[in-house]
C-alpha cells in the first residue's frame, strides 16, 4: 500500500491506524505549501486535490472514514472496530461527527475560499475558528470520549481520527487547559506505538 500524505493533516489519522493494524505501506508525502495536491500528477491520484489517498491492490481509495474502514476491515484482527453493534455505531457517530463539523470547522481558518469569494468573508470565518472549535472540544468532552479512548478503555478507528483532529487546537486558538479529558486523551494516545513511530517519521 502506498499512502499519500501531508505532514499534520488528516491523512496522519490514516498512517496511525495502519500502525496500529501492523499493516506495511510506503508513506508518500506531498507538499502542501508547494501546491503538489494541485497539480496533473496527483489530480490523476486524487482528483479532490486533497489527502488521504491509499493506493490498495483494487485501485485508490480516498475519504478519510472510508480508508479507516477500509484498514478494519483488511486487519480485523487489529480489533479497530467492535463487534457489539451499538458500540460500533458510537465509534461512527464520533468520526461523522469530526468529518461533517469539527474538521469543517477547523478548515474555516485558512480554507474560507472554499465557502466564499469575498476576503472579508475569509476573516469573518477565520475570526470564528477558536469559537467553534471550543464548541467542538465540549462536544467531545461531555459526548464523545467515554474513557481515556473514545469508546473507554479499547483503541477504535475513531482515536486515531480524533487524535489528529485534537492536535490542531491550540493553533485554533482553543484553551486545551480547559478540556483535561481531551489533555488525557492526547497524552494516552501519545503513549502509544503508532503514534509514536508516525511522529518518529515526521508526520506529526
Amino acid at each position: 500500500m502506498q499512502l499519500y500524505y501531508a505532514p499534520r493533516t488528516i491523512s496522519v489519522a490514516i498512517a496511525i491506524a495502519l500502525e496500529e493494524a501492523g499493516l506495511d505501506y510506503e508513506p508518500v508525502r506531498l507538499d502542501f505549501a508547494g501546491g503538489e495536491q494541485t497539480q496533473p500528477a496527483y489530480k490523476q491520484i486524487n482528483p479532490k486535490g486533497r489527502v488521504p489517498a491509499l493506493v490498495v491492490d483494487g485501485g485508490i481509495l480516498t475519504e478519510t472514514g472510508a480508508l479507516l474502514e477500509y484498514i478494519a476491515a483488511v486487519a480485523p484482527e487489529a480489533g479497530l472496530v467492535p463487534d457489539e453493534p451499538v458500540m460500533a455505531a458510537r465509534m461512527r457517530e464520533v468520526m461523522f461527527y469530526l468529518a461533517s463539523t469539527m474538521h469543517v470547522n477547523h478548515a474555516h481558518k485558512m480554507r474560507g475560499h472554499r465557502w466564499a469569494d469575498k476576503e472579508s468573508s475569509w476573516k469573518d470565518m477565520a475570526g470564528k475558528v477558536a469559537q467553534t472549535m471550543t464548541e467542538s472540544c465540549e462536544y467531545i468532552t461531555s459526548n464523545g470520549l467515554r474513557g481515556p479512548f473514545v469508546l473507554g478503555e479499547t483503541v477504535s478507528l475513531a482515536d486515531a481520527y480524533l487524535y489528529v483532529v485534537c492536535s490542531w487546537l491550540e493553533g485554533d486558538g482553543v484553551d486545551v487547559s480547559a478540556f483535561p479529558k481531551i489533555l488525557a486523551f492526547r497524552e494516552a494516545m501519545e503513549a502509544r506505538p503508532s503514534v509514536q513511530a508516525v511522529r518518529a517519521a515526521g508526520m506529526l
